[in-house]
């Protein structure tokens, strides 16, 4: 059976609620995309590294990427290594709340 989109997700907005509290947030695109304009406090691992994140805590970590397809798997993977990880949908193109680099 194909599960590829059988993960948990939250929204823009909802994640953006969360950020007033002590969060993680893995932003999964290139390094180039990220230095365009990312989510404060986001830290960027690329999908292609995905797989040498490692996380010693218990808490959740929040996926994003440009879309919501690379994060996908990502939070795919983070599981299968025994990390609670949650999707945000829509990713970078759905974010509204502010962002750091790229252009002003």
């Amino acid at each position: 059976m194909f599960s590829f989109f059988n993960v948990n997700s939250i929204s823009t907005t909802e994640l953006q609620l969360k950020l007033s509290t002590q969060i993680e947030v893995l932003d999964v695109r290139e390094k180039t995309e990220f230095a365009a304009g990312h989510i404060p406090r986001a830290k960027n691992i690329p999908l292609s590294k995905i797989d040498s994140y490692t996380k010693k805590d218990k808490e959740l970590v929040y996926v994003i990427c440009q879309s919501g397809m690379r994060s996908r798997q990502a939070v795919k993977k983070l599981k299968a290594k025994g990390i609670e990880a949650i999707n945000v949908k829509g990713g970078m193109n759905a974010w509204r709340g502010a962002i750091r680099g790229g252009k002003v």
